[in-house]
């Protein structure tokens, strides 16, 4: 479940707070249920920045078929 403060994060800032959980999980040194709760919390970014990405891309895509259709039309 994502929480509203997932949906306000911008892309940067949820891509470099991954980071940290993943730099936090690959150092170790925590309890098991801190680890399950930074995957977890890993989980939620990673979802949060493919979003953002899917977005972009469908704004790419939308602009290159629009651009495409413009010069066709110039045909």
């Amino acid at each position: 479940m994502t929480s509203r403060t997932d949906e306000a994060l911008g892309y940067e800032q949820a891509r470099d707070e991954l980071i940290e959980v993943v730099r936090r999980l690959e150092a170790g040194g925590t309890t098991l249920e801190e680890s399950l709760a930074l995957w977890e919390r890993g989980e939620e970014l990673a979802r949060v920045c493919r979003r953002w990405l899917e977005g972009a891309r469908a704004r790419l895509d939308a602009a290159l078929a629009e651009e495409e259709g413009e010069d066709k039309a110039d045909e």
